[in-house]
This record gives C-alpha cells, sequence and structure tokens, in this order.
C-alpha cells in the first residue's frame, strides 16, 4: 500500500453534494431530509430508494476476500467551499483509490456533523467522506468517523479551518501543501456496502467503505464547525436487508 501526502487544488468547481443543481433542499424544515423525494422528480431516489445512505452498522460478515484499499493521493492546495449546507473540500485529478482491482479518482471531501454511519447505533461527532468516481462513472466513498472524545485536534482539520467561508455560496483556497493521509487511520479496516449518495439525488449503486478505527478531533474545531451549520448528516436508513461485509 502506497499513502502519498495530499491533494491537488480544484482550478474549476466540481459540484459538491450541497450544491443546488435542482430544487432547493436542507438539512432542516421543509426542505429537509423527509421531505427530498418531494422537492423534485430528480430526487425520486431519497424517498423511495431502497439502497439509501448512511446506515447503521450492525452485524457485519466478515470477508476474508476483501482486498486493503489502496490510497494513492498527490500533495497540493485545496479550495474550501461553503455551499450552504456543508464544508465541501475540492481538488483536481490525481489523488486516487483502488477497491476490489478498480480506480475511483478522488474528486472531493465533505464534512458532517454529526456523523452520517452510526456504529452498532452510535454517532460520532462529526465525520469526513472522501468521494471518488471511476472512469466509467461508478462512485465510491470512504467515511471516516471523527469523535472528540480524546480531544485531540486534527492537524488536517486545522489546515482547512483557516480557511472556513462563513458565508453560503463562498469559497476559500488553502495555499498551503495539505496531507490527505491525516484523514486515514492508521487502522485500514473496513465495512463495506452498497449504499447511496447522502444528499439529494440520492443516486444509489455507491459503494462505501467505512473505516473502522475513528480519528480524533478537537471540541474547538467542532465548535467552529457546528457555528456555521445547526445540522448537516441526513438521518440513518433503512438497510432493506442489505449485506455489510467487514475486511477484517
Amino acid at each position: 500500500m502506497r499513502i502519498v501526502a495530499g491533494f491537488v487544488v480544484c482550478m474549476g468547481l466540481v459540484a459538491g453534494a450541497g450544491a443546488q443543481n435542482g430544487a432547493p433542499w436542507s438539512y432542516l424544515g421543509k426542505t429537509g431530509p423527509l421531505n427530498w423525494g418531494r422537492l423534485d422528480p430528480a430526487y425520486r431516489a431519497c424517498g423511495q430508494g431502497h439502497g439509501q445512505s448512511p446506515i447503521d452498522i450492525r452485524g457485519a460478515h466478515l470477508n476474508k476476500a476483501l482486498a486493503p484499499l489502496e490510497f494513492h493521493y498527490v500533495s497540493g492546495p485545496v479550495t474550501v467551499e461553503n455551499t450552504g449546507n456543508l464544508i465541501v473540500v475540492h481538488v483536481n485529478p490525481g489523488g486516487y483509490l483502488v477497491a476490489d482491482g478498480v480506480r475511483y479518482g478522488l474528486e472531493r471531501l465533505e464534512f458532517h456533523r454529526p456523523s452520517e454511519t452510526a456504529v452498532k447505533g452510535k454517532l460520532t461527532d462529526m465525520d469526513v467522506e472522501l468521494v471518488h468516481k471511476s472512469a466509467d462513472g461508478k462512485m465510491a466513498i470512504v467515511e471516516v468517523r471523527l469523535t472528540m472524545e480524546r480531544g485531540d485536534a486534527n492537524a488536517t482539520v486545522a489546515a482547512l479551518w483557516e480557511h472556513l467561508p462563513t458565508a453560503a455560496g463562498t469559497t476559500d483556497k488553502v495555499t498551503g501543501l495539505v496531507n490527505a493521509g491525516g484523514f486515514l487511520p492508521a487502522d485500514r479496516g473496513y465495512w463495506t456496502y452498497a449504499g447511496s449518495l447522502t444528499t439529494p439525488p440520492c443516486t444509489e449503486g455507491v459503494r462505501w467503505f467505512v473505516m473502522e478505527q475513528d480519528l480524533s478531533i478537537s471540541r474547538e474545531q467542532v465548535r467552529q464547525f457546528s457555528g456555521l451549520f445547526r445540522m448537516s448528516s441526513r438521518p440513518l436508513e433503512d438497510t432493506h436487508g442489505r449485506k455489510i461485509e467487514a475486511n477484517e
């Protein structure tokens, strides 16, 4: 396995999970998750899909045949966007993930509070989701759950939080080198299942990899993020009998 620090800046912003490409949506009120499926015909999967994310990880089946994830990221500055719903970090092509022999290019990072995935019913304070896409359009998301139980600040979060845009629809560039490896735990064990995007249009057929080991984030780092958004994660969805597997 090869880990290379960081990733490169996006010259033209990719539409993030929070971008309003269809009907406006949010995490609260009449445009919140319970109504996403009715806001726009393109969002139908949000209300009717049976392969939706996030889920509660329970009863995972050990599959020793699952290969380790291979992360290959490149160094560089990034662009941080406040979409009005969450914080998205945009990157240029170059970094990629290899899972089960498929290469997925890193497109963006998304931060949510609280974590979207639960483990045996427990959410953590935040998460970061690394969103990837293959050459033929398949998507893979690596979720790393962040907890302030240990109280230690996350160095990569600190580098990004210095450039948090406070107004919806605005961006800021981090000109220093950002280390993507700061979002990867030392233990690379993971759970995996077939799911969806967690924001409209809630597209299904997304391969999810939830890292078993969480990372520390400080109370102050969580406070800075929560000062921008009252809520920025989708409620748990029914698994509808989907298989959850663990690689160790």
